[in-house]
């Protein structure tokens, strides 16, 4: 079987939103097609909760045909069939890969170059912070620029999707990126489905 597309786009959600809002914002992302996928992530919400928006989401991208990454927790994207997002010093992806099935995919988060050499075995790596995260406004993190992110790219031994930051303006900036990851930028946009292309369309 013939692995699944990469993403070139992922929206990762933001759960702070109204869900109303949120899941609406989404379904406008995914009009963009099936280069932009979802990732679950909402390190707030108790284990039930979790699962329960989960379950939203995938229901959400199977009606339209796109991928759903899972932030960290295996046994939910198991139980609704997504694939798997692991954060940085956690499981590798060679430590989850025997438990999924074939066909799904495990994308890494990556801060710097040990995460890099640590990341064998997985699809894709989200690369950050690239700029100033504006989900995140307290964030004091060191950028990476770049300069810093094709640095990092370059280690990898997997395709390298920039976050950080990142806006349709900003995008065709970080030249070496096999694609974008995105909070703020896609949802807090006035026409999402407007700005997911935008980004899409980035050289």
């Amino acid at each position: 079987m013939a692995p699944p597309a990469l993403p070139r786009l992922v929206v990762i959600t933001d759960w702070r939103l109204p869900p109303e809002r949120l899941l609406g914002a989404l379904g406008r992302v995914l009009e963009a097609g099936p280069e932009v996928a979802v990732q679950h992530r909402h390190p707030e919400a108790t284990g039930r909760r979790f699962l329960e928006e989960a379950r939203l989401l995938a229901d959400l991208c199977r009606e339209r045909g796109n991928p759903l990454f899972v932030n960290g927790r295996l046994d939910v994207a198991l139980l609704v069939g997504a694939h798997l997002h692991l954060p940085a010093r956690g499981p590798t992806p060679e430590d989850v890969r025997p438990h999924l099935p074939a066909g799904r995919l495990v994308s890494v988060a990556v801060h710097d170059l040990e995460e890099a050499r640590a990341a064998r075995g997985a699809d894709l790596a989200l690369v950050s912070p690239v700029f100033a995260p504006g989900s995140k406004p307290g964030d004091t993190r060191p950028q990476l620029g770049p300069e810093g992110f094709r640095a990092l790219a370059a280690a990898l031994p997997c395709p390298a999707l920039a976050l950080g930051g990142i806006t349709p303006q900003r995008a065709g900036e970080v030249r070496g990126a096999a694609g974008f990851a995105v909070i703020s930028a896609v949802l807090d946009a006035d026409d999402p489905a407007a700005a997911a292309r935008a980004m899409l369309r980035a050289p």
